[in-house]
């Protein structure tokens, strides 16, 4: 097992696709955002019925692994958006050692973090200073470790799980902008995922330290944590909760247990420390992936109760 570097030779934006990036940024991202939260959440069952179908029929949506396989069985196109899975359909592989995919979706890009940056596309890249919110401590943790970014359509589970079990560390909540996250806009908008409002969580686990970070994009009108519920704070500012001490009800999630989701679709993106983790050579971009497969593996196990080590 050896970890995949990543996809440098992707080719230049077309002159339409940077159009495209003008474009969104002329766009008042929150208040459509605000809209789509009102529209997504409506019972009328006309226009949800309305809604759910045509994002089924837009989108070629597989709906044989849900809970509820009919539009009218939802109550409202978010609970649609964000529905569950039977019990099942997505079995945890290699053993816990391994680390899973914790979203149903598609590789946009994974490899090393060099020099404290991370790849987007070609000729883009962010630091991780900024995606973490400025945070040196744990920038520390992870330089010259792995990231994995992968992209959820909106075809896809939006649930997202845990690739490993773990305790949570912290939570930061960043807040920016709400660009689309769509593999154009990875090629034309700079420093794309440092940018847009996020959720950055850190968790103790079998590897050490672990980041998941969820991403937010236009029309995600809220993204939510199974211990904080949605986490949309009013201050603009950067915003901490430390879960480090020893709060009456420590949060301890196991490997494949839900973490949050994401009402309306986006990125997660994985970090890990610098000779923790290996990812499996078919961690490509544009691989596609369901929650529960084995992406990569423990490499050098920390003293952690979350994981055992590797025999």
């Amino acid at each position: 097992m050896t970890s995949p570097s990543p996809d440098t030779d992707s080719r230049e934006p077309a002159w339409w696709e940077r159009l495209f990036g003008l474009f969104l940024l002329l766009l008042p991202h929150h208040l459509l955002s605000r809209l789509m939260y009102w529209l997504t959440r409506s019972e009328w069952p006309p226009l949800k019925d309305l809604l759910i179908r045509s994002v089924i029929r837009l989108y070629q949506v597989d709906l044989s692994a849900a809970r509820h396989t009919e539009p009218r069985d939802y109550p409202s196109f978010n609970a649609f958006f964000t529905r569950a899975l039977r019990p099942g359909t997505r079995p945890l592989e290699g053993g816990e050692e391994g680390v899973v995919s914790p979203v149903d979706g598609t590789v946009s890009q994974a490899g090393t973090i060099e020099d404290g940056r991370i790849f987007q596309a070609k000729g883009q890249d962010y630091t991780l200073d900024e995606l973490l919110g400025g945070n040196s401590e744990w920038t520390s943790a992870f330089v010259d470790g792995h990231f994995a970014t992968l992209y959820l359509s909106p075809r896809d589970y939006h649930r997202i799980h845990m690739p490993l079990g773990g305790r949570l560390l912290q939570m930061t909540h960043v807040p920016g902008r709400l660009f689309s996250v769509s593999p154009v806009t990875t090629r034309v908008v700079p420093r794309l995922f440092a940018r847009n409002e996020r959720i950055v969580n850190i968790f103790d686990t079998g590897a050490g330290p672990m980041a998941l970070i969820m991403v937010g994009a236009i029309f995600v009108a809220s993204m939510d944590t199974v211990w904080a519920g949605t986490v949309a704070p009013a201050s603009r500012r950067i915003t901490h909760w430390d879960y480090s001490g020893t709060p009456p009800s420590p949060v301890e999630l196991a490997r494949g247990e839900e973490m949050g989701r994401f009402n309306m679709g986006s990125t997660v993106i994985l970090l890990f420390g610098k000779e923790r983790v290996e990812w499996d050579e078919s961690l490509r971009p544009g691989a596609g992936l369901l929650m529960g497969e084995q992406i990569g593996g423990l490499v050098q196990p920390a003293m952690s109760p979350y994981d055992p080590p590797l025999p």
